[in-house]
């Protein structure tokens, strides 16, 4: 899996559309958050229900089994490439807590749906606190780790949905930029 202009999952008119709409970030004036989702919206057409927005990104159901995160900012596409970076290469151990990257294109990523909501209770608390430990214990600041963006896997286990503001270090970074020789 590796950032492509392809997709087994999107049609090539959602990838257009995609791509139009990512090349118009780069101009775009700064909008308020409820502004910007408007405007994504309006612009990416794209024929799935949007089931979410952060300040960040824009979320669509697509066929009740995945989830496709559009970029709406610059720091979308930055949240967009760390999800996919931490699922990538961390531990296989902390990969079982992480929503599964499906595709990744440039301002977008496509994610497992997770629905079930993680209850709120002494038992889970404890298991998010576990959870929290084991990224901090592996070098993953696991920022934003509150209950609206975990889940429980099929299995029971406790998922993170959005961690696209977590933090690793960037050895495993595969963005780089190429230096000019």
């Amino acid at each position: 899996m590796s950032l492509s202009n392809k997709s087994n999952i999107l049609s090539n008119d959602d990838l257009k559309r995609i791509n139009s709409w990512i090349n118009k970030l780069k101009e775009m004036k700064p909008l308020d958050k409820k502004q910007r989702v408007k405007k994504a919206k309006s612009k990416l057409k794209l024929n799935y229900k949007k089931i979410g927005a952060g300040c960040n990104r824009i979320v669509y159901d697509i066929n009740h089994r995945y989830v496709l995160k559009v970029a709406i900012t610059k720091r979308g596409i930055k949240n967009n490439e760390i999800e996919f970076n931490i699922y990538k290469h961390c531990p296989d151990q902390l990969r079982e807590h992480l929503c599964p990257v499906k595709e990744i294109g440039y301002g977008w990523i496509i994610m497992d749906k997770m629905s079930k909501k993680v209850p709120k209770s002494s038992y889970y608390n404890r298991k998010r606190t576990e959870m929290f430990n084991e990224f901090k214990n592996n070098g993953i600041e696991a920022k934003d780790l509150q209950w609206s963006n975990l889940a429980l896997s099929k299995s029971g286990k406790i998922t993170v949905f959005d961690y696209g503001n977590f933090n690793m270090p960037s050895k495993n970074i595969i963005y780089k930029k190429k230096r000019k020789k």
